[in-house]
């Protein structure tokens, strides 16, 4: 199957190359997802969904062109090759646009040896019916049980080739709590996972955080305004994550040049505590990046080590358009952050008057790092307990001030087969309620 999808990308290769392209890349995939759905906690649905894709990237005299198209027959190609081909034509050259040279070509197999959907079947009723039992009050908005198989090859006009052939499963529950007229804030949870051998409940934090919700059906306002620390969940630690490389690391700040890290590589950026790292390579991130988008095998690297910047999230393009080094992967969602050496008990009892924080609702921060929003599924700690469930608060903060005052980092971390986080503290956040 993999061959067929190689002949697939050579053809097209082939093709852009005979209209007129000096460099080209092709990237497709093809593969299917079985999936069962659960909505308002009834099974409404058994799927198999079919994808193909192809997308196509021709050099002319400097002039990119791209071209996607959901078709991998030959007709199809060929109007896509022609589309690519006119978009390189029409563009404007720009010396940063390019190609990855061939260096190791590779095929990789991360295969678990097909799907057992009977027990995938077995896992999602358990689960609806563990969460009937456990929490009567929780509403299943909508709950997917998937099992993904997906071929992918890659080449381009340098002699660079890969495929990778993949196969995982998905457990994903979106989730309120109803008691009478009082409702919950939405939460959500997803794991990837190569097994069923674990109850989908027992997976990283689903059973915590259904346990949150209906905590949350009772809410407490907070009177006025103060600063204090918050304890960022795992599953909320996105939006810090996000937000670096939407602000400080990709390639849009750093080309152009709103960056404030622009000039920071080797430098103090996070308390010393902090340790992030694009890890897709890890054996427990699942499924992850085998080789970039732009042609290169992919490797592990830090972002941050012991505070000091250490990379930034730069493609090819983004590299060749700044002078920087270019990331040595481009799963920017694949983290791991490095443990720390304070308990999640330990930590909270640290917090005098704060926040423990599980979903926040905002906008990206400012290209000088302010960013304000609203914590929702979130718990008031007071002296070094957690009380009550808090109604919509709002917290601000400069992300970058906050990286630099971390008191604490949690010995625990969640693994949801997409990332290894921990739970961080972050201090001088200002807190507003009513």
């Amino acid at each position: 199957m993999a061959d067929k999808l190689r002949d697939i990308t050579g053809y097209a290769l082939e093709a852009l190359q005979k209209a007129g392209a000096q460099k080209a890349s092709c990237v497709a995939k093809r593969g299917r997802k079985d999936e069962l759905n659960v909505e308002a906690n009834e099974f409404s649905l058994l799927r198999s969904l079919f994808e193909g894709e192809i997308t196509l990237k021709a050099l002319v005299d400097g002039k990119k062109g791209v071209a996607i198209v959901n078709k991998l027959d030959k007709d199809s190609i060929n109007q896509a090759v022609a589309d690519c081909i006119s978009l390189a034509s029409s563009s404007t050259p720009d010396e940063a646009e390019d190609i990855a040279p061939k260096i190791e070509n590779k095929d990789f197999d991360q295969s678990v040896g097909g799907s057992d959907m009977d027990k995938l079947f077995s896992r999602a009723k358990e689960f609806v019916q563990q969460t009937s039992d456990e929490f009567p009050k929780i509403i299943l908005e909508s709950m997917g049980a998937v099992f993904n198989s997906y071929e992918h090859a890659y080449v381009n006009s340098n002699g660079a080739e890969f495929t990778n052939f993949e196969e995982y499963y998905e457990a994903n529950s979106f989730f309120t709590a109803k008691d009478g007229e009082s409702l919950s804030s939405f939460n959500y949870y997803g794991t990837k996972m190569q097994s069923l051998d674990t109850p989908f409940m027992e997976l990283g934090l689903q059973r915590s955080l259904l346990a949150d919700s209906v905590k949350s059906l009772n809410t407490r306002m907070i009177d006025g305004k103060f600063d204090g620390k918050v304890i960022v969940v795992p599953t909320c630690m996105d939006f810090v994550l996000g937000s670096l490389i939407h602000c400080f690391l990709g390639s849009m700040p750093m080309i152009s040049g709103t960056s404030r890290w622009k000039d920071s590589l080797d430098t103090i950026v996070a308390d010393s505590k902090l340790s992030i790292m694009a890890a897709p390579i890890d054996s427990r991130i699942i499924a992850g990046e085998r080789y970039t988008q732009d042609g290169f095998v992919s490797s592990n690297f830090d972002f941050i080590r012991n505070g000091v910047l250490k990379s930034f999230a730069l493609p090819l393009y983004g590299a060749n358009k700044t002078g920087k080094p270019r990331a040595l992967n481009t799963a920017f969602d694949n983290v791991e952050i490095a443990a720390g050496n304070t308990s999640l008990a330990d930590m909270i009892k640290g917090v005098d008057k704060g926040v423990l924080l599980g979903r926040f609702s905002s906008s990206m921060p400012s290209p000088s790092g302010e960013l304000s929003g609203v914590a929702k599924n979130s718990f008031l700690i007071e002296n070094g307990q957690i009380t009550d469930a808090l109604g919509e608060t709002m917290l601000s903060f400069n992300i970058v001030d906050a990286l630099m005052n971390i008191p604490a980092i949690s010995i625990e971390r969640n693994m949801d087969g997409r990332s290894i986080l921990p739970w961080c503290c972050f201090d001088g956040i200002t807190i507003s309620g009513k």
